[in-house]
């Protein structure tokens, strides 16, 4: 994935995360206590999302008792209830690291490294000194190709957006870690993300098979499915946040939404999956807000 690119990201959606950043910076901050809750809520979807990803089988509930009362799940092995208390506590570090605004060097990767992969990996914190599958690098490249990696976001004219995938393409394709690499990438790349101010991104489990099909058209030098992956988890956070405000940009069911408009239900969830609604799926069911809808139906919809 070249960082030369510029247009990568669908017009669109650019637009769309342009529009609802400048609304967001334009909100009066939420009170306290429901930003904490918000914070905490998308702690836990990143660290249950980002390992389902990897293969840990705990459930969200388990996940969420797991990091919040320290509750273990019987039938689940101790990897897996580590992975959830370091995915956690490594997403609190980029927190912080992205607070400070301290640029992506090596000691803040193997930083994070260390701090996922602790009690797993004997090697955590350092890059591998073994060659680990054929499609990899050397291992002796690695280091190489991190400084050439690290250098080249920083000076890059890409839109952040489009570096941040940039970012999290070259870090996986090069595997500088024996193990905890998807985990790695998922973290740098809402580190560079918050240090710009856009909302840290989560990366479902249910897109799965599409963020794999997307870095494997990026590694065969197409990057633009997996830079438009990117910004729509971009775009989808920033509604997330904006819904928090409540008013015409909650958060709301299709099913409730068509009703105020000439469609029905199955018509805008058609609309929301071929993309000409700006719209979020969780679980099975779609949301969208009074604002997208009405936006759609006006530049769309029949009278």
């Amino acid at each position: 994935m070249s960082n030369t690119d510029t247009s990568l990201i669908q017009e669109d959606i650019l637009l769309r995360i342009k529009e609802k950043t400048k609304r967001l910076n334009s909100m009066h901050p939420l009170p306290k206590d429901a930003v904490k809750r918000f914070r905490e809520d998308l702690r836990l979807q990143h660290t249950y999302h980002s390992n389902a990803i990897g293969g840990n089988t705990l459930t969200l509930p388990e996940t969420r008792l797991v990091i919040e009362e320290g509750i273990t799940t019987g039938g689940k092995t101790l990897r897996e209830h580590l992975e959830a208390i370091n995915s956690a506590k490594a997403y609190d570090l980029i927190e912080d690291i992205a607070g400070k605004k301290k640029e992506i060097e090596h000691d803040t990767i193997l930083q994070i490294h260390e701090t996922v992969m602790g009690g797993i990996l004997e090697d955590a914190g350092k890059y591998r000194d073994k060659n680990i599958r054929t499609t990899s690098p050397d291992w002796s490249q690695v280091i190489r190709l991190m400084d050439k990696l690290i250098k080249e976001i920083s000076w890059s004219n890409m839109h952040p957006v489009g570096i941040s995938a940039f970012l999290h393409h070259g870090f996986l394709n090069f595997h500088p870690f024996v193990d905890g690499n998807g985990r790695v990438a998922r973290l740098l790349t809402n580190l560079y993300l918050i240090a710009r101010d856009y909302p840290p991104i989560i990366l479902k489990k249910g897109d799965k098979m599409r963020y794999f099909r997307s870095l494997k058209a990026a590694d065969a030098g197409n990057p633009a499915p997996f830079a438009n992956f990117i910004a729509k988890a971009v775009d989808e956070s920033l509604s997330l946040h904006l819904s928090t405000f409540g008013g015409n940009d909650k958060l709301l069911p299709l099913k409730e939404l068509a009703r105020e408009t000439p469609y029905s239900q199955e018509y805008l969830s058609l609309r929301a999956r071929q993309g000409f609604l700006d719209s979020i799926k969780t679980g099975r069911v779609w949301y969208s807000s009074k604002r997208a809808v009405g936006e759609y139906v006006s530049g769309h919809g029949k009278k």
